[in-house]
C-alpha cells in the first residue's frame, strides 16, 4: 500500500503498524466484530483489516475526523472495512456491539474524564466474553518505561493538564468496575505497550510479554 500525499497522514501509523499487526493476528484469531475507537486518519484500519479478513472492522471517531477516514477507506478499500460512524466517548454511543474493542494512541490524548467515560461504556457495546486492546505509552505505579516517556507525559500535561500518559494501575481500577481484568501487557518498540483486558467469568493471569 502506498500512502497518497493528499490523504491525511499520521507518520506514527507507518512506524508502529507492523509490530501491532503481529500481535493482532494472534489476539484477534477468534474475533468476528471489531470496534475501533478513535480511528484518527484511518491508516491503521486500512492496513490491519486486509490482513484480518475473518472479522468486520468498524471505524469510529469524532465527526470532524470522518471525512479523512472515508478518504483512506476509498483509496484502500477492503470488503471487511465498514464505513466510519461518529462516536464521542463522553456522549451517547451508537447502538453497536463487538467482541473486540481496539484503540491506539488515544488514552493519553483525551481527558481523564473521557478515559473514565470510555471504560464505563464498555459493557453496553462489548460482548460478555469480549476483549479490550489498547496500544500506546503507559506508566505503572508511577514508573515510566523510559525517561522519554516521562518527558512526553510532562509535555502533554503542560499542553493540557487533563491529558497525560495513563497509569495501568488506574486503568485496571476502571476496568475492574466493569468486570474486566488485565490479561496481557505486551512490550512494543519505542517504549510503548499493547495491553489487553478481558471480560470473562474465569480468573485472568496477567502476562508480561517482552518483544
Amino acid at each position: 500500500m502506498t500512502d497518497t500525499p493528499s490523504l491525511p497522514d499520521a507518520p506514527a501509523c507507518g512506524r508502529n503498524r507492523e509490530p501491532i499487526l503481529e500481535q493482532l493476528k494472534r489476539l484477534l484469531a477468534d474475533s468476528r466484530r471489531l470496534l475501533e475507537i478513535g480511528s484518527g486518519t484511518g491508516q491503521h484500519a486500512v492496513y490491519f483489516a486486509p490482513h484480518l479478513p475473518h472479522l468486520a472492522w468498524q471505524t469510529t471517531d469524532l465527526p470532524a475526523k470522518l471525512a479523512g477516514i472515508r478518504a483512506w477507506l476509498e483509496a484502500c478499500p477492503a470488503e471487511n472495512l465498514l464505513a466510519p460512524i461518529p462516536l464521542d466517548v463522553e456522549g451517547r454511543w451508537p447502538p453497536v456491539s463487538a467482541d473486540t474493542i481496539f484503540t491506539a494512541n488515544t488514552l493519553h490524548i483525551v481527558s481523564a474524564p473521557a478515559v473514565e467515560a470510555f471504560f464505563a461504556a464498555l459493557p453496553q457495546v462489548l460482548d460478555q466474553d469480549g476483549q479490550l486492546i489498547v496500544y500506546g505509552p503507559f506508566s505503572e505505579g508511577g514508573d515510566f518505561a523510559a525517561e522519554s516517556n516521562r518527558e512526553f507525559d510532562r509535555w502533554l500535561r503542560e499542553r493540557d493538564p487533563d491529558s497525560g500518559i495513563r497509569d495501568l494501575c488506574w486503568l485496571d481500577t476502571l476496568a475492574a468496575r466493569v468486570g474486566m481484568t488485565r490479561s496481557e501487557t505486551i512490550a512494543m518498540p519505542a517504549n510503548n505497550h499493547l495491553v489487553v483486558w478481558r471480560r470473562s467469568q474465569e480468573k485472568n493471569t496477567n502476562k508480561l510479554i517482552e518483544q
